[in-house]
């Protein structure tokens, strides 16, 4: 039984929107717009992404990315349900999610760590850093309160490859200091493939806020240049 312990206060309520491709939130209250951590974070890697675009063609590139993000929707869902102490059994739409659920398995020794879970699925942002987006989960990883992230992959990754995920999870970090005034250090990411192994990434967001400044500001530098073009 995973114990639960959401903050006092409630998070602003944001509203999610494409523009060009690439995702905003916008404040209900202020109508103040930010980019998402992932937007922002996407064009650190796009230079990559049309090489390998380039080498499989679009028909494959276009297939393998639908299944990658339907099976990491389909993990995703199940993890969450699991930290909320659900039955997996009884829920209908995971029932025919086979590999998911194979997945999910192998993940589940790492799931047991977790625990005084403060936020699930959250949108937040940050004023400092003029980003946004949506959290998996803040709560304690081994009894150290961290920002834990929920990954799936064909097969393991190197940890040179992932950088921009200990970023996103350094500004998720800051969204909630910024929020709830206390502070997170520790990212984990919770990496499982499709080959039956689970990859443990811990950081400190520390050594990664320079990056995600940097992002951020090329970010804005890109809309800028899409906008005189």
């Amino acid at each position: 039984m995973f114990i639960h312990q959401p903050p006092i206060n409630d998070l602003p309520l944001l509203k999610a929107k494409n523009v060009d491709g690439k995702r905003f939130y916008e404040h209900q209250e202020t109508k103040e717009v930010y980019p998402s951590i992932t937007s922002v974070l996407s064009i650190r890697q796009s230079e990559g992404l049309k090489q390998w675009r380039d080498k499989v063609g679009n028909d494959v590139a276009n297939h393998v990315m639908i299944q990658a993000a339907n099976r990491g929707t389909a993990v995703h869902n199940m993890v969450e349900d699991y930290l909320n102490n659900l039955d997996l059994d009884q829920i209908e739409k995971h029932k025919k999610k086979f590999l998911a659920r194979m997945m999910f398995n192998v993940l589940k020794p790492e799931l047991s760590k977790i625990n005084n879970i403060r936020l699930q699925e959250a949108q937040m942002f940050s004023t400092d850093y003029t980003v946004a987006g949506r959290v998996d989960c803040i709560a304690e990883y081994d009894g150290v309160l961290s920002i834990i992230d929920f990954k799936t992959s064909s097969k393991e990754k190197n940890e040179d490859w992932i950088e921009n995920y200990f970023i996103q999870g350094s500004a998720y970090a800051e969204m909630y200091k910024e929020h709830f005034a206390e502070e997170v250090t520790q990212i984990v990411i919770l990496m499982v493939n499709e080959e039956g192994t689970v990859q443990v990434f811990k950081k400190n967001k520390v050594d990664y806020l320079p990056k995600l400044k940097d992002a951020v500001e090329n970010f804005y530098k890109w809309v800028e240049n899409e906008k005189n073009n």
